[in-house]
C-alpha cells in the first residue's frame, strides 16, 4: 500500500472499496510483482523454537486476551491470524501514533507513529500469546528487514508488537532475544516491543482483504504462501475456515 507501489499494493478507489488485480490482468504487471522482493513466504518461512519463555495454556476459557501486532501490510497479518486455532476475532488497524492520524490515506504518508496492526483476540485455553508470537515470527514476515515487508517500505510497514500488558513485554522480548542469541535468522532482528497506545480498526474495505480477494496478484504472490506455511509448520494451530471480521464492525 505504499504510495511507491500503487499497482502492487492498490489503493481504494472513489467508492472506498480496494481496487482487485487479477493475476491474469496484464503480463507486464505480474513479471513486475515477481520481480519484487516477496515476504514471508513458503519458501522462506523459517522454522524456529518456541518461547522459553511463555505463560501456559489456560484451565478454562474464563476470558479472552488480546494481542496486537505489526509486520508488513495488515491484509496478510490478518489472514494469516485467522487461520490460527484459538483465535476469535483479528482486525487490521493502526497502532502507535494517534486517533486523529489513524485513518489509511494518512498512514501511508508514514509520518503518523502508527504502524499498519493487527488486534489479536484469543481463547488463552487453545492457544498462548508464545505461541501466537512464534507464528508471527516464523511465517507471517521477516522480522530482520528494517521498515519494510515485501515491496512495502516506510515506518508504517515495520516490525513491531504492542505489548498489552507486563506479561506480554516480558514473553516478547524474552522471545526475540532467545531467537538473536540462537541465530534463528541469517540477519539481526529489528522487531521493536513499543509502548500500546491504543489500536484504531481500519476501514472496512481493509477488512478480511486475503479472504475476499484471494484473486488479486498481490496477495496471491506475497499472502497466501505465508497461509500454506501456517498449515505446514504449524498443523496443530491451523484451522481451514478462517474467523472473519463483522463488516458492521
Amino acid at each position: 500500500m505504499s504510495p511507491a507501489h500503487p499497482a502492487t499494493h492498490p489503493r481504494p478507489t472513489t467508492n472506498r472499496r480496494p481496487l482487485r488485480i487479477s493475476i491474469s490482468i496484464t503480463a507486464s504487471l505480474l513479471t513486475f510483482l515477481l520481480t519484487q522482493p516477496l515476504a514471508a513466504s513458503a519458501e522462506t518461512a523459517v522454522v524456529i523454537a518456541p518461547p522459553a519463555l511463555d505463560e501456559p495454556l489456560a484451565a478454562s476459557t474464563a476470558h479472552e486476551e488480546t494481542a496486537v501486532f505489526a509486520g508488513g501490510c495488515f491484509w496478510g497479518v490478518q489472514g494469516v491470524f485467522q487461520h490460527v486455532r484459538g483465535v476469535t476475532k483479528a482486525v487490521s488497524g493502526y497502532s502507535g501514533g494517534t486517533r486523529e492520524t489513524a485513518g489509511y490515506e494518512i498512514v501511508s504518508g508514514g509520518e503518523t507513529g502508527h504502524a499498519e496492526s493487527v488486534q489479536v483476540t484469543f481463547d488463552p485455553a487453545r492457544v498462548t500469546y508464545g505461541q501466537l508470537l512464534q507464528v508471527y515470527f516464523s511465517v507471517i514476515h521477516d522480522p530482520t528487514e528494517l521498515n519494510r515487508q515485501g515491496p512495502d517500505s516506510g515506518t508504517q510497514y515495520r516490525s513491531a508488537v504492542f505489548p498489552l500488558n507486563d506479561t506480554q513485554r516480558r514473553v516478547a522480548q524474552g522471545y526475540i532475544a532467545q531467537l538473536d542469541r540462537s541465530h534463528a535468522f541469517p540477519a539481526p532482528i529489528v522487531t521493536k516491543t513499543e509502548p500500546y497506545r491504543g489500536f484504531y480498526p481500519a476501514e472496512s474495505y481493509h477488512q478480511n482483504y486475503l479472504t475476499l480477494h484471494p484473486d488479486s496478484a498481490y496477495i496471491a504472490i506475497n499472502d497466501m504462501p505465508k497461509v500454506a506455511s501456517l498449515k505446514r509448520l504449524f498443523p496443530h494451530l491451523y484451522r481451514d475456515k478462517p474467523v472473519l471480521v463483522d463488516a458492521a464492525q
